[in-house]
């Protein structure tokens, strides 16, 4: 039988110190043709890439969600985060996430797939959901990537809990969301490698 092993706390993980992240200068937000054809060339030469998507949270009852509204992928020193308004971008996302030859690494990813699918008409290939791998190593629950971090790390992931449930469907988004949103990515990656599955 399997050793069933346990994540951190929210209180043991307040004790950590900050995980290094990746800074607004590692950043690129995608938005135009030329921004999409530039950030497709410099990716689509990686193997893998952290990977996860956000939308603009719906607050009433019945409200559906149109998103994904951007879609975030990061290499080992840089952050993209495409915005879906754009067809090339659109587009750029499209053939990244159908390529086989790319792993897409991140936490959860189910909802954000049916999204994608939804969104963009594409079935997304090589997307590796990080909770599942520490599923198959004895972790009796969803990690996360807060959790993961902490278990891989010993490092405090900073979540903004007010740019989680910010509007990323704006045109211009905030300084906090684009560190964010990147970093999710980022972080997904650095775990994917810690882990030794490249």
């Amino acid at each position: 039988m399997t050793e069933r092993l346990f994540t951190p706390g929210k209180e043991q993980i307040a004790l950590l110190d900050p995980f290094d992240r990746l800074g607004l200068d590692q950043i690129q937000v995608v938005s135009t043709r030329l921004q999409a054809a530039s950030a497709l060339q410099e990716l689509v030469s990686a193997t893998v890439l952290g990977f996860d998507t956000e939308s603009k949270p719906t607050f009433a009852k019945n409200e559906a969600s149109c998103g994904p509204h951007i879609v975030q992928l990061s290499t080992a020193d840089r952050g993209y985060i495409f915005q879906l308004e754009d067809a090339d971008c659109r587009r750029a996302v499209a053939l990244l996430l159908e390529d086989h030859g790319i792993i897409k690494a991140g936490f959860g990813l189910g909802d954000d797939r049916r999204r994608i699918t939804a969104k963009l008409g594409v079935d997304p290939q090589g997307v590796l959901d990080l909770n599942t791998v520490f599923r198959e190593r004895g972790y009796r629950k969803d990690m996360g990537v807060r959790g993961a971090v902490a278990v891989v790390f010993n490092k405090r992931f900073i979540k903004s809990r007010k740019a989680t449930t910010s509007n990323w469907a704006n045109v211009q988004l905030t300084e906090a969301q684009v560190i964010y949103a990147a970093n999710d990515a980022f972080a997904a990656l650095r775990v994917f490698e810690a882990l030794g599955l490249a």
